[in-house]
């Protein structure tokens, strides 16, 4: 048996670790039982990314959901009467926090009666097998995978089943959500589900969905990693026109979409972990005129926040976008600060959409080149430190002023920042110790001595045989007399010459 708490951790990212701990720590403060569920177990089986976090417990969330708030999360949307939260946790982490619960049909079409009940109920209730899979946070049977409906099983054989005859009855709106997961995780349906879906698009229950269900699948649809594969599935289908019959007549901007998806890629690669669902739904609509944009947002039951919001978006990014061509962001430092602080969907949404090559620039700079450079920035703070200076406001500011100067490309070297640092800092260099003559050895000067006698007996070795060689051909040998018989010699000449002198006197 797989060990998923193991598996689910070690897919986790530390932001995520630690939401997951703390809804743990808060359930067990209240008494709730809590479970992962729904997608967060469905992506951890199936090997996809963990993009959310959606938790159940036995108990009312808003306790919760509350308590996280205090601690930095934002709460997004609740819903009173479902018990269900939607929350940006601390870390940006998204995810949900819902009540178990069961929905009583009287008859299958209406509206359901909800009752709340244990976690089993709760994942029998669901849409699709491969959601109703969850996993205990207790600590009782903490990682236990509960599987009611045998959706482990539909997973490893690649399909999406539904969970009643009356999946489609009850709720139209799954027609949409059947071939939104199919589409994203290249499943087929299931053959029963597949024969429940046709039948429910001959009696035209597409036509029944509710607004706000379709705008919930809108918002589901601007959060996918492959939206325009789920849109055709939609056209396809003929389904569009119950998201939007505008959207279907004027059809979905499937070229912004492919620029920002592109773009994500480009993130991703750079190290960040964006969240696109604002731009992506301007790209879905981007066809759309302002006005004919807000009419299907607010019939899709958008609330009048996100629809001003999704208005505005672009209008936000351009106003940024002018402000990063402006002369106060001319300095690399200054334009690095901006972009720090600005929203990572604007950035996105300029990469996509702008024309302006300077911003352009700027932004790609701040991806792929000074962004680097800050990370590494520890490595300044550790050599400032090996040279002596201070912890403080002055140590700070230097480490600041060669962040600057290596955004101008300045300091790329080790020995290029000490010599930075020390100036900034006012350490001088040491000066280097001269090294001392050192006084040969009497060994050396034997061994000098030797080597001057070595060559002395080869120049008169080679002399001689010079001399020998010549005497052999014959020619006359003019040596040169040994220096105490020359001057004998000398002497001898000197002598004879003074007597004949002294005889003509």
């Amino acid at each position: 048996m797989p060990d998923y708490m193991f598996l689910l951790e070690s897919r986790l990212s530390p932001e995520q670790r630690a939401v997951m701990l703390r809804v743990q720590e808060l359930s067990a403060a209240l008494g709730f039982n809590v479970y992962l569920t729904g997608g967060t177990v469905r992506d951890l089986v199936t090997g996809a990314s963990l993009r959310d976090l959606d938790f159940t417990v036995e108990g009312n969330p808003s306790k919760i959901a509350h308590e996280l708030e205090k601690g930095g999360a934002k709460i997004l949307h609740e819903d009173d009467k479902l018990r269900h939260v939607e929350l940006l946790f601390a870390g940006d982490c998204e995810g949900s926090i819902s009540a178990a619960r069961d929905d009583h049909y009287v008859r299958p079409g209406t509206r359901p009666e909800i009752r709340w009940s244990t976690i089993m109920e709760d994942l029998r209730r669901r849409d699709f097998s491969l959601n109703a899979i969850a996993i205990s946070l207790n600590p009782a049977s903490r990682g236990l995978l509960l599987d009611p409906t045998n959706g482990l099983s539909d997973i490893e054989r690649a399909e999406v089943r539904a969970l009643t005859i009356h999946s489609f009855t009850n709720q139209p709106v799954r027609l949409l959500r059947v071939l939104r997961y199919a589409a994203r995780m290249g499943f087929k349906i299931e053959q029963r589900t597949q024969e429940w879906f046709d039948l429910a698009i001959e009696r035209n229950l597409q036509e029944t969905i509710a607004p706000e269900d379709a705008g919930d699948e809108l918002r589901s649809l601007a959060r996918e990693e492959r939206p325009a594969v789920v849109l055709k599935a939609w056209e396809e289908h003929d389904l569009l026109e119950a998201v939007s019959p505008v959207l279907a007549k004027k059809h979905p901007s499937y070229d912004a979409i492919a620029r920002l998806l592109k773009v994500r890629e480009d993130l991703f690669t750079a190290g960040f972990r964006p969240r696109l669902a604002a731009p992506m739904l301007l790209a879905i609509l981007g066809r759309l005129k302002d006005r004919e944009l807000a009419n299907v947002l607010s019939k899709a039951g958008f609330r009048s926040a996100e629809v001003e919001a999704a208005l505005g978006f672009e209008e936000e990014a351009l106003e940024a976008q002018k402000v990063l061509l402006g002369r106060k962001l001319n300095a690399p430092v200054d334009a690095f600060r901006f972009l720090e602080k600005m929203p990572l969907d604007q950035i996105a949404y300029l990469m996509a959409e702008s024309n302006k090559s300077a911003a352009l620039s700027k932004i790609r700079a701040f991806l792929n080149k000074w962004r680097p450079i800050r990370i590494a920035l520890p490595a300044v703070v550790t050599e400032l430190e090996a040279l002596g200076t201070a912890r403080g406001p002055k140590f700070d500011a230097i480490v600041e002023q060669v962040f600057a100067m290596q955004l101008t490309g300045r300091g790329k070297t080790k020995e290029e920042r000490e010599k930075i640092l020390r100036k900034l800092s006012g350490i001088k260099e040491q000066p280097k110790k001269k090294e001392k003559e050192k006084k040969p050895s009497k060994g050396t000067d034997k061994a000098h001595a030797a080597a001057a006698m070595g060559d002395a007996a080869h120049k008169k070795h080679t002399a001689a045989k010079a001399e020998a060689k010549q005497a052999a051909k014959g020619k006359p040998v003019h040596a040169k007399p040994h220096a105490k018989h020359a001057a004998h010699s000398s002497h001898g000449k000197g002598a004879s010459a003074g007597k004949k002198s002294h005889g003509r006197r």
